[in-house]
């Protein structure tokens, strides 16, 4: 089942962030979007969206504390669109501890499905709300890193913030 298109409600704005300028999404129910303007697929708004910093004013200030290293949960109302199954995926990843990683294999047996560790890295990799729904601490069954929208340096990047191995800001 997948949801509805994003209504034209949609308000937007960009933010500088330590892991480069983040493009952040809204409408009246919740934050939609997090994009990485210099990621693998460069984020940009879209043509029914506008321009408007002040729906988005408490995800930059938990942002900017996330990154000051103030803050390990996030307290927003999230609106991710994808499938049934992308939405379990995604509500699973929210469970992961601060600072914890888990493997793609681990993450299919929390949502009941050993043997879909390959759907859920897809899942994974279309999460529509990085950093705040934290795809990035999930990683290979070697406990190496492996893709991110970002790219891999960011991907580093947040998981030795939150292992408190490097300050970003």
């Amino acid at each position: 089942m997948a949801t509805a298109a994003i209504a034209s409600g949609t308000s937007y704005t960009r933010i500088a962030s330590p892991v480069g300028p983040l493009l952040l999404a809204a409408d009246d129910a919740g934050l939609r979007e997090i994009l990485f303007v210099n990621g693998r697929t460069p984020g940009h708004p879209r043509s029914t969206w506008r321009e408007d910093a002040a729906p988005l004013k408490e995800t930059m200030r938990q942002l900017r504390a996330y990154f000051a290293g103030k803050l390990e949960n996030f307290d927003l109302p999230l609106a991710p669109q994808g499938t049934r199954f992308q939405l379990d995926v995604w509500k699973r990843l929210c469970e992961i501890p601060y600072g914890d990683t888990i493997s793609y294999g681990e993450l299919a047996k929390r949502i009941g499905n050993p043997k879909a560790s390959r759907a859920v890295g897809l899942a994974n990799g279309q999460n529509p709300i990085p950093i705040i729904i934290p795809c990035h601490r999930v990683i290979g069954s070697d406990g190496k890193l492996t893709g991110y929208g970002g790219g891999l340096p960011i991907k580093e990047k947040l998981l030795a913030l939150e292992r408190r191995q490097l300050r970003l800001l």
